[in-house]
């Protein structure tokens, strides 16, 4: 007898929650950050699509995600990314501002999703499609899966990339949330233009907004 440990392994994830229709899984990236813009992915998978490390990016190591992403980006039936910038998130509210990018990455998609799907518990209607919220939806759908590691790989990305502009504040390490090192750069060095100055940069807030 050959005995077999593939009972171990973690089982793929569901392509979709609606079978039928063309279903745009949703996620958002940098929602906690300090500094820079929130992202957000949505996703069309073809159907049947299955990948044994898909997963809530933040599961995947670094390398993994960057893996994934040439993957979804390759065989997915439609994708996009959008973002919503520092000085839109202090205009409108983190929670606002997550929503609006996932309508933006909506609005980009090259095929018209016929149901969404979201990580978390709140979105608001676009258009007439119909939608439904999943908490930890990213650890139970493959298409929202697939939008948190491409939402999570381009912010890590233009994170880097402004970096250069503003090295004080280790933005290629943190990508902009709120370590140690981040909130000891901001009390040396005051905010960037690309902080969220809505948010509580330090324990004593440094504006009056």
């Amino acid at each position: 007898m050959v005995s077999s440990n593939n009972h171990n392994l973690p089982q793929p994830l569901p392509a979709c929650n609606s079978t039928g229709v063309s279903e745009a899984g949703c996620d958002e990236a940098g929602r906690g950050c300090l500094a820079g813009p929130v992202y957000a992915a949505a996703v069309i998978l073809p159907d049947g699509f299955s990948h044994p490390w898909l997963n809530d990016s933040k599961q995947l190591s670094e390398a993994r995600r960057d893996k994934m992403r040439a993957i979804i980006e390759s065989e997915a039936t439609a994708w996009a990314v959008a973002s919503v910038s520092a000085e839109e998130i202090d205009r409108i509210n983190i929670l606002q501002a997550s929503i609006l990018a996932m309508h933006r990455a909506l609005d980009m998609l090259s095929v018209r999703p016929g149901a969404v799907i979201i990580d978390g518990n709140r979105f608001k209607p676009y258009g007439t499609i119909p939608w439904t919220t999943f908490v930890k939806g990213d650890g139970r759908f493959a298409n929202i899966a697939a939008a948190s590691v491409l939402a999570k790989t381009h912010r890590d990305e233009e994170m880097r990339r402004l970096h250069q502009l503003y090295p004080h504040y280790g933005w290629d390490i943190n990508k902009g949330y709120p370590t140690k090192a981040h909130r000891a750069a901001i009390s040396a060095y005051g905010p960037s233009p690309l902080h969220r100055m809505s948010f509580r940069l330090l324990d004593t807030q440094l504006t009056l907004f």
